[in-house]
């Protein structure tokens, strides 16, 4: 199956923390790693601590992006590699920190799920190795929802977090953004999918990779007036210069609503997509279009479970340092404008700091100085430490400039040792 985890904020996140103190060497991958151990729940969990001597107090947690429901449960080794070879728990304990990360109990929609699996884990680490001095959360993504509900439900746990590319404005927004897209494409290419937005027969899922995806892929290079109007309709952000990539974010799009809608429906109680309210612009016949796309209505248990479990309140009471290519296809950048909205209305500006990527495209998509930037930012906020040299360990001298701009611009001084 195609690999749709999203690895490559967390590779450059752990790669941008282990620059920190010392550049990488060799040394830094071998693991050092306890067996893995299952939790009450089922999920697999798994930590690595540094050697003896070397740790310095503090946890890294690692919340992992969506995995397709039909994998098995484990830990995604994917995830937890740079560029297949360089092992992230690795780098971490190379920095001093301890490592710890789980599975959770269910792929697919994980989210409730990975917030209690992850209070889970911090217990199990606190009864192995004692309480430590600061627990910070890193997730993307999926993840990235999870480690924004996490840092705002339960700041007496954690110290903060660093969340990118997470749909954290409005989860029933998401949803509707997906599912626009859906009905958006059976409008212009009817009967390619076979069933519909809401309903997906699983000869789609199994015979995705080898029939569906290069068909889709192929309609959409051989209709670009239609792909268009997909992407203009439905406000799908476009790479400027570059349409392969404009067509891979929606073939991309297609792929969460193929897989995601069936278990998703059967874990939020209910189908949550509607559409039956909504007018459609920008296409060619706007008239036509809204007579003839598909209508759904969501079922409001749904929508309550929604309410109720994924949406973020902006209440904070510790730092959260947000991450957000504007040009993100997949979770677009208006969440960080709804979720500064909702942190705004709780008059809590002071523990939320975003970081937009201007210049980037895709879902995750960031360099190294930016993301070195955010966890910089997360523990000077959390710690009141300022991270000394970081950018002498930057592996260009273009990457160092990048860095010492934006830590200036953020008030972030490079403090010499």
């Amino acid at each position: 199956m195609k690999d749709h985890i999203k690895l490559a904020l967390l590779a450059w996140i752990f790669l941008a923390s282990s620059l920190f103190i010392v550049p990488w060497s060799p040394v830094y991958a071998q693991s050092n790693c306890d067996p893995d151990g299952t939790q009450a729940s089922g999920a697999v969990y798994r930590i690595c601590m540094p050697p003896d001597g070397q740790w310095n107090g503090d946890l890294v947690i690692y919340a992992h992006g969506y995995v397709s429901p039909d994998q098995p449960i484990r830990i995604p080794e994917e995830q937890l590699r740079i560029g297949g070879r360089v092992s992230i728990p690795a780098l971490v304990n190379g920095l001093g920190f301890a490592f710890a990360t789980t599975s959770y109990s269910v792929n697919g929609l994980a989210v409730r799920q990975g917030i209690s699996d992850i209070l889970d884990l911090v217990q199990i680490f606190r009864t192995t190795y004692g309480e430590p001095g600061h627990i910070y959360l890193v997730g993307a993504s999926e993840g990235g929802l999870i480690t924004t509900l996490l840092t705002e439900q339960h700041p007496e746990v954690f110290s903060g977090g660093l969340s990118a590319c997470g749909p954290i404005g409005d989860f029933r927004e998401q949803i509707n953004y997906w599912g626009d897209i859906r009905v958006l494409f059976d409008y212009f290419f009817p009967g390619l999918i076979p069933g519909d937005t809401v309903s997906i027969p699983q000869q789609v899922m199994d015979q995705w990779d080898m029939a569906y995806e290069p068909l889709i892929r192929g309609a959409l290079w051989a209709k670009p007036a239609k792909t268009r109007q997909i992407i203009g309709v439905a406000g799908v952000p476009r790479h400027p210069v570059n349409w392969g990539r404009n067509v891979e974010a929606l073939v991309d799009v297609l792929w969460y609503n193929v897989f995601s809608t069936n278990d998703g429906i059967a874990k939020l109680g209910g189908q949550p997509f509607d559409n039956s309210q909504r007018i459609y612009r920008g296409s060619a016949n706007d008239r036509r279009l809204n007579r003839g796309v598909d209508r759904f209505q969501a079922d409001p248990g749904a929508l309550q479970e929604i309410e109720a479990h994924y949406q973020t309140s902006g209440a904070l009471q510790i730092p959260l340092v947000t991450l957000h290519t504007l040009g993100d296809p997949i979770v677009p950048y208006w969440h960080q404008v709804l979720y500064r909205r909702k942190v705004m209305a709780t008059g809590n500006e002071a523990f939320h700091t975003n970081l937009p990527i201007l210049s980037r495209y895709g879902h995750c998509n960031f360099s190294a100085p930016q993301v070195l930037l955010g966890f910089a930012l997360l523990v000077r906020q959390a710690s009141g430490q300022i991270i000394p040299n970081a950018d002498r360990v930057l592996s260009s001298p273009q990457e160092r400039r990048e860095y010492e701009e934006l830590a200036t611009s953020y008030g972030l001084e490079a403090k010499r040792p």
